[in-house]
């Protein structure tokens, strides 16, 4: 099965191929320039591995939470080639595959992205039978409510760690931090994430991928406040 990937909810832009269970390629990029990224990546990611669109037999993405403009660039990029391909899609939940960069943990493992405004988004998981296991919803919450959540030990990984670490730190020597490189989800783990869902017959029809959200958007909020 030949996968294209793309993680587009944050403020990098991000694509992988996968053929069965190997990386032929990725590629990450800053700058929030995903409009502007995204489709030059592909066909790169396509020429450097001698593959064609035609030849693809589905498509992951990083559904979100995360950056709404980010998503919804990465939601008209992937119903456009899905439309045109007839190719199937997987929706990965951007802190799912954050979580699986740390596999074999020998703790529990909290994603945490920075969802702003005080706020980060998050979900708890567990190694558990060669997976990680979810053990908590989705959650978009203030730092102190993150930290009452918790008990360590705790592994704690993602760009919304640095907005929890004072409140974290009231938990002990117990709570360790993943390196740096642990970040962004990768999008090869996307792809990874995505291979499963497709191999299981789970992929969406183009016209019904969504972003996840979590919360409403600014543009949302305003929206009801006038109303």
């Amino acid at each position: 099965m030949k996968i294209l990937a793309f993680d587009t909810s944050s403020e990098y832009c991000s694509v992988a191929l996968l053929l069965e269970r190997d990386i032929l390629g990725e590629e990450v990029l800053a700058g929030q320039r995903h409009s502007e990224l995204v489709l030059p990546m592909v066909s790169r990611m396509l020429d450097e591995t001698g593959l064609t669109l035609a030849q693809l037999d589905g498509i992951a993405f990083g559904s979100g939470p995360g950056s709404f403009t980010g998503l919804r660039v990465g939601i008209a990029t992937i119903k456009g080639l899905a439309l045109a391909l007839g190719l199937p899609v997987a929706a990965v939940p951007t802190l799912d595959a954050l979580a699986a960069t740390l596999p074999f943990a020998d703790a529990p493992v909290c994603a945490l992205l920075d969802a702003r405004k005080g706020e980060v988004y998050c979900s708890l998981y567990r190694w558990r039978e060669g997976e990680m296991a979810r053990e908590w919803d989705y959650l978009a919450l203030t730092p102190e409510a993150v930290a009452a959540r918790l008990t360590a030990p705790v592994i704690v990984l993602g760009d919304g760690v640095p907005a929890c670490r004072a409140q974290l730190a009231r938990l002990g020597a117990g709570v360790r931090e993943a390196p740096p490189a642990r970040r962004l989800p990768s999008p090869a783990l996307v792809a990874q994430l995505g291979h499963a869902v497709l191999a299981a017959g789970g992929g969406l029809a183009a016209e019904a991928v969504t972003p996840f959200y979590l919360r409403p958007s600014e543009a949302e909020l305003k929206a009801r406040r006038t109303a």
